[in-house]
Formats: C-alpha cells, sequence, structure tokens
C-alpha cells in the first residue's frame, strides 16, 4: 500500500537545489523533440548557447528579455508569498502602458526633467489599480482572485484596442492601431550604445533588492510572510489580514504594471496591442523557479530569457522551431511543482495485513 506522508523537515540546500535541479532536467527533456525533429542535441545546445552568450550584442538582447521578466516575476513572488493568486500581470502590464503612453506622448505640459518619474509613477498606479479590483471583489464578496485577474486580462486587452483605434491612436500612423510616440525626454537612457538594453533592468534590480530586505527584515514583510502561511492564525494574532492583502496587491500590481512601462519607455517608445508576448504568464513561471525569492527572480529571469533568445537563435540556424523556448519554460514549472511536492510530502510503502477468518 502507497501513502503518501508530510516530511518532518527539508534542508535548505534540498530546497535551495529544487529551482537549479527543474532548470537542468527541463533542459534535458527538451532534447527528446529535438532528436525527433532530427537535430544533433550537442550541436544544438552549442548553438543556443552561442546565440546567448557568443557576443555581446546576444547578451545584450538576453538582458533587454529578462527586464520584464524581472518585473513580472516579482509581482508574482510577492502576491504569492501571501497567497495570493495574482494571474492578472498580463492585464496590470497593459494598463502600466497604457498610462505611459497617455503622459508620455505630450498630452499633458510637463517640465522633460519630471516627465520621465510621473511616467513612471502613473504607470505603476495604473498596474496597481488592475490589481485592487479584483482584491475588493475578494474581500466584499469571496471572489475567487484566480477567475477574477485572469478574466480581467482579456477585458484590459479588449479596451486597449478600442483606446488604440480610438484615443491613443496615432495620427500619423498611417492607420496602424499604434500610439504616439513618447516624448525622448519620457524615455528610459539605454546601457549600451546602439544596443536594446536599457536602464529599467537597474530599476528591476534595484526593487529584487529592496524588496528582498523588506521581506525578510521588515514589520510589513513580516505580516506578509504569516498571512501566507496561516491567514487564520494571523488573524487571531491581531494581524489586519484585509489590510495586509491590499498593500501585497497594490505592491503585486505596481510591479506588473512598471513592466509595462518599462516595456513602452526603455525599448518600443509607443504601444501596441502585441507589446507583451506573454510576460504575465511567464512571470508566474519566473517566480515559482526562483521559489518566491526576490533575489531569485533575477536569476530565473536570466535563464527563461536565455532559453528564448537561444531558442530564437537555435531556429534560424537549424531550421528548428523556436516555440522549444514555450516548451521548456513550460517543462521548467512543472518540474517545480514536482520539487514542491517531493521537498513537502514523501511515499511511504507498508505492507497491507491479511484479514484471516475462524
Amino acid at each position: 500500500m502507497i501513502r503518501i506522508e508530510n516530511r518532518n523537515s527539508s534542508s535548505r540546500l534540498f530546497k535551495f537545489s529544487i529551482p537549479i535541479i527543474s532548470a537542468v532536467v527541463s533542459l534535458i527533456l527538451a532534447a527528446i523533440p529535438l532528436a525527433f525533429a532530427g537535430a544533433n542535441i550537442g550541436e544544438a545546445y552549442f548553438v543556443m548557447i552561442k546565440g546567448v552568450f557568443g557576443s555581446v550584442f546576444a547578451v545584450s538582447e538576453m538582458l533587454t528579455r529578462a527586464t520584464p521578466l524581472i518585473f513580472t516575476g516579482l509581482a508574482a513572488a510577492v502576491a504569492f508569498r501571501a497567497r495570493l493568486w495574482n494571474i492578472g500581470a498580463e492585464g496590470q502590464l497593459y494598463l502600466g502602458a497604457m498610462a505611459a503612453v497617455a503622459i508620455g506622448t505630450g498630452v499633458l505640459d510637463i517640465n522633460g526633467f519630471f516627465l520621465l518619474p510621473i511616467i513612471i509613477t502613473f504607470g505603476c498606479l495604473m498596474g496597481a489599480l488592475g490589481m485592487v479590483v479584483p482584491m475588493a471583489l475578494k474581500t466584499r464578496f469571496g471572489a475567487d482572485e484566480v477567475v477574477t485577474t485572469l478574466l480581467l486580462n482579456f477585458i484590459i486587452l479588449i479596451f486597449l484596442q478600442m483606446m488604440l483605434e480610438g484615443p491613443l491612436k496615432d495620427p500619423m500612423g498611417l492607420g496602424w492601431p499604434q500610439s504616439a510616440p513618447i516624448l525622448d525626454q519620457g524615455m528610459l537612457p539605454t546601457l549600451l550604445t546602439r544596443m536594446r538594453v536599457h536602464s529599467g533592468l537597474i530599476i528591476g534590480l534595484v526593487l529584487a533588492i529592496i524588496l528582498q530586505i523588506f521581506i525578510n527584515r521588515s514589520i510589513w514583510g513580516f505580516k506578509l510572510r504569516a498571512v501566507g502561511e496561516n491567514i487564520f492564525a494571523a488573524r487571531h494574532a491581531g494581524i489586519g489580514v484585509n489590510k495586509s492583502l491590499l498593500g501585497v496587491a497594490i505592491c503585486s500590481g505596481a510591479l506588473a504594471g512598471l513592466a509595462g512601462v518599462s516595456e513602452v519607455i526603455g525599448l518600443k517608445g509607443y504601444l501596441t496591442a502585441d507589446l507583451s508576448p506573454g510576460f504575465g504568464y511567464t512571470g508566474i513561471v519566473v517566480a515559482m523557479l526562483a521559489g518566491l525569492s526576490p533575489i531569485g527572480v533575477i536569476a530565473a529571469a536570466l535563464f527563461i530569457a536565455s532559453v528564448f533568445v537561444g531558442a530564437d537563435s537555435m531556429s534560424r540556424a537549424m531550421g528548428v522551431s523556436s516555440y522549444l523556448a514555450d516548451l521548456v519554460v513550460a517543462m521548467s514549472l512543472i518540474c517545480v511543482l514536482i520539487g514542491g511536492f517531493v521537498s513537502n510530502y514523501k511515499l511511504t510503502f507498508t505492507k497491507q495485513k491479511k484479514v484471516t477468518t475462524k
């Protein structure tokens, strides 16, 4: 007979190794479809690594792809720590992007020195609003935030398309559904000449460090962890659960909104409906790979970004589908979930006693 039992304890080394093992196993498993595609596995992975680290340009592209993943990964990590399941980072990202366009295209007469911080602030506020609404529905009516945040993504995307065909549409865009360009003084500076990597990366790294300190060393972080561990015990201890969850929701939504802001004012310079190829959803994988650690989010985002950039390079060089990257990301999440199960539970085998009758 097989029984599932709780583990009494798991070593820190074991828990720390789960994301690393998950990433390695996902790459090993990805060799199976590579083999079926007729590709040389060793050569394919060599091309993949070279496509990420083979030149300064390749590294810069990987860092560019990692920047929004750091923000959305932090958004998911903070929310999930409090067991607030924010699946709406994709929509919150677009809210932040729309806010950046609404302010940064010269609609308001703002001095150039103040324009950039105002764009960032307004984008964070709009992203936070996208999470506050599901939070209000949860606390007031008991609505499941998984459902509300997920469905809100589609509502926001439809609203975005309407705005790009209406108030936000570029009158000089020859009919294309895109926004007017951001003013030069509203753009984030680049980190390398003639490269796309921008200072949004620095903002993401700094925020990850700050959040790591706050979660582990502040009263706010203690309340967040207490609510996440046991909401009933936290309420019994006098912690304002709803107030704490609202603070977490605002922080999570603001971080997701900042992902959209950084993509618009750091990279694109304007807004289109395909700004994000799923950064909000991939941020969930990043957070899970990081073990919900803000510092770990940086490493996880770099890994996922390397997979995407390397898969694109491999696709061009060897004719292998770039959808392999999505497969690796999906398998990474599955491996992390399995690893989390193994770290918390164990299988025991017992012999079933035979019942004898006289």
